[in-house]
């Protein structure tokens, strides 16, 4: 959501498994390269439900950091998915996530910059308690940076967070990086963090996740 437009601007798809089981749940099943196989295929499933759905705005998608090294067709496969359901570049934001340790970093910043290139956007996700986002962020600066739930979480009431929250917002400034909150629950972490500078928003408070369809957005939960 972008608060100050009040809008939707992008949906992100996400794993769900036959009875509502999340995507952790569902990938912790599946070892090796069958779970990069299984990621790629997930993305291409994407494309398809955002071209079918006739979305207009932005599809946001998870990317394990490791895949590319594992199936080496990510971008290719991204690219052919696009093109054949009518699904624009750069309206795809790949998100890389930080749950698992990247094993070769200098290509996978390489990868994002190729991504970046070919008309994608991009993001880090989890930021502020995984792997490597200091790190992706030190070498190349993403359209977006979507702070993790867990420093979102009662973030009016916790001054440690605050502190933190409050150094990335003037990073991102600085650096030219959109910064999302991820995981915003209660209509006090929303209002703490726009007056804080942040506008873009994702989670519950908004809006719960809809079986191959677009969600129902919760109206008029906008600071004035």
């Amino acid at each position: 959501m972008d608060a100050r437009a009040r809008e939707v601007v992008s949906f992100e798809a996400l794993v769900r498994g036959p009875h509502g089981e999340p995507s952790a749940e569902i990938f912790s099943k599946l070892e090796g390269c069958n779970r990069y196989r299984f990621d790629q295929a997930c993305r291409v499933k994407a494309i398809y439900l955002a071209s079918q759905l006739k979305l207009h705005r932005n599809l946001n998608i998870n990317l394990f950091p490791n895949a590319v090294y594992q199936t080496g067709m990510s971008i290719k496969t991204t690219l052919e998915a696009s093109q054949e359901y009518g699904f624009p570049t750069s309206k795809i934001i790949f998100e890389v996530t930080e749950d698992e340790r990247v094993l070769h970093p200098g290509r996978l910043i390489n990868v994002i910059r190729t991504y970046a290139e070919l008309g994608f956007q991009t993001a880090i996700d989890d930021f502020g308690v995984g792997y490597s986002g200091l790190y992706l962020l030190q070498e190349y600066q993403p359209d977006f940076i979507k702070l993790d739930r867990r420093l979102i979480s009662d973030i009016h009431a916790n001054t440690v967070k605050q502190t933190i929250v409050g150094g990335m917002i003037f990073i991102c400034r600085e650096l030219g990086v959109t910064i999302m909150a991820e995981g915003v629950e209660k209509v006090r972490e929303y209002e703490w963090l726009f007056q804080a500078g942040i506008h873009y928003f994702q989670g519950y408070y908004f809006a719960r996740p809809a079986f191959e369809s677009l969600p129902e957005v919760v109206k008029n939960r906008y600071c004035v």
